[in-house]
């Protein structure tokens, strides 16, 4: 940063360049932004400010006044999204610098819950399962392979499009386990998905398990392209890859599996199960009553 000049530096830089390299090395540390963006900004809006006739002053630089007309004047050039997010950079460097000048902690940024995607009931589960079947020929094959992937193995939409035939194992005890491109976690298929997994990995050979006539791992709408050409019949709805792996995030936790082995096989933490939780039934009270009492070989003698 001690060192940074822009490819094409304006004739003003060896003016303003301390300053610029001050202020974003006071800011960076605690900055959601990369280094590199915040010193593109902060040198175009120095050199504005420069031209402008404005002093060669941070605490001017960066008054909302500045800001504001350096967004409206001086980045003309740039789409109105683009200048936008100049705006919010500028803005969150002097919000920091702010608190730091105070010497108070900068205060976390409040990010609202990522929602999560809504899992399928299980007799939606149970009646697309059958409409897939009841497809013909390749329609069939890849509707099959986005549910074994999806609610039997609960792959990412990155993951599932990147399986292959070949990535699947078959233990000693039977289980079908994936070794899914560039993870180390340890995939299990769920065993109403084992026959459908492997059938259709026999299949395909080394190609792509889902649509394996594509020649990339990945393109736009790979799967919404799908899911809007194959719309199953009776009201039910779409195939999505994420609601799909939402259902099979709850299946596990309404099967009281460990939340730690769920969360380590979905490539999650614990904490970020809970968003999943309201989803999952309460147990009657027979079963709660058998899971606290435990088992009655286990009394203490």
């Amino acid at each position: 940063m001690t060192t940074y000049r822009p490819q094409h530096a304006p004739p003003e830089w060896d003016l303003i360049a301390d300053t610029v390299r001050m202020l974003v090395a006071a800011s960076a540390r605690t900055s959601p932004y990369r280094v590199q963006r915040l010193l593109t900004v902060t040198t175009r809006l120095a050199v504005w400010c420069h031209r402008t006739g404005l002093p060669d002053d941070p605490e001017v630089w960066l008054r909302h006044e500045t800001i504001d007309a350096f967004v409206l004047t001086g980045c003309t050039d740039l789409a109105p999204g683009s200048a936008q997010t100049y705006r919010s950079w500028l803005r969150h460097m002097r919000a920091t610098l702010a608190w730091l000048e105070r010497g108070e902690q900068v205060p976390p940024p409040m990010k609202a819950p990522t929602a999560v995607s809504q899992p399928y009931s299980a007799a939606q589960l149970g009646q697309l399962r059958a409409w897939a079947d009841h497809l013909r020929g390749q329609a069939r094959h890849d509707a099959l392979a986005l549910m074994a992937l999806g609610f039997g193995c609960g792959l990412t939409p990155g993951q599932l499009a990147a399986v292959r035939g070949t990535h699947l194992r078959h233990l000693d005890s039977g289980a079908v386990v994936i070794a899914v491109p560039d993870t180390s976690r340890l995939i299990v298929c769920r065993a109403a998905w084992e026959q459908v997994l492997a059938e259709t990995a026999t299949a395909v050979g080394d190609s792509f398990l889902f649509r394996p006539r594509r020649l990339v791992p990945h393109f736009k709408n790979l799967f919404s392209g799908w899911s809007a050409r194959h719309r199953p019949t009776g009201g039910l709805p779409a195939l999505s890859a994420r609601r799909l792996r939402a259902s099979w995030l709850v299946e596990l936790l309404t099967a009281r599996i460990d939340p730690g082995v769920v969360a380590a096989a979905a490539g999650m933490s614990v904490a970020a199960l809970a968003r999943y939780q309201h989803f999952v039934p309460a147990l009657d009270e027979q079963s709660a009553v058998a899971l606290l009492r435990g088992r009655t070989d286990e009394r203490a003698g």
